[in-house]
């Protein structure tokens, strides 16, 4: 799997940005800590988070809902060292491709109460592809999370552009039509969808429920 061009792709990226991931990601990845205070989870809960990165999100759930059964998956081999080296016990991680891991054998858990996909989908190729899959993953009345970037309409256009452009530096691409993706999906799995628009476009919030 890290050999898969993605994988390569995400582990080169990280190599050394791991190390300030998270000091500098927190001035522009918005509506994070929102998500996590929404997630109503109860101790005993298995709570995924797909592409954990660097641990920080499952940290704060855990702090946010003790008690509850982390577990941690990423494409990059270079972030989950340091997921590891952050979370150690407290949480089960495993390598894989959002789009087709097998939970089970990676985790030790077919489905999951809370599942987490946090500013991933707009790295993630197929990123429909990973948002359907997390989605297949749902235990009876769990609940999928997504937040990302968003349309970003609200913003004065020189500075939208500048911040597409400096996105796509870390090939980061916001996902504009995630709002129809998401519609679909849960239309296609009996889901139920409360959807979150951020100030000024910047960040899209999704929580698919299941029954």
């Amino acid at each position: 799997m890290a050999g898969s061009g993605h994988a390569a792709l995400m582990d080169e990226v990280y190599r050394g940005q791991r190390h300030i991931y998270d000091f500098t990601r927190k001035y522009y990845l918005f509506g994070r800590d929102t998500l996590i205070e929404g997630l109503g989870a109860e101790p005993g809960m298995r709570v995924l988070e797909v592409a954990c990165g660097t641990g920080r999100n499952l940290a704060k759930i855990v702090k946010a809902w003790p008690g509850v059964r982390l577990y941690g998956l990423d494409i990059s081999a270079k972030m989950l060292k340091s997921a590891r080296a952050a979370l150690g016990a407290e949480a089960r991680l495993g390598e894989g491709d959002a789009c087709s891991f097998d939970a089970g054998a990676l985790l030790g858990e077919p489905q999951f109460d809370r599942i987490v996909l946090s500013y991933s989908l707009s790295m993630i190729p197929d990123w429909e592809g990973a948002m359907d899959h997390a989605a297949s993953l749902l235990a009876g009345g769990g609940a999928l999370h997504v937040v990302d970037f968003g349309d970003l309409a609200g913003l004065p256009r020189p500075l939208a552009n500048g911040l597409r452009a400096w996105l796509a530096k870390f090939h980061v691409e916001p996902r504009v039509a995630m709002p129809v993706a998401a519609t679909r999906i849960a239309a296609a799995r009996g889901l139920h969808l409360t959807t979150t628009r951020g100030l000024f476009g910047y960040f899209q919030l999704h929580v698919l429920t299941a029954k």
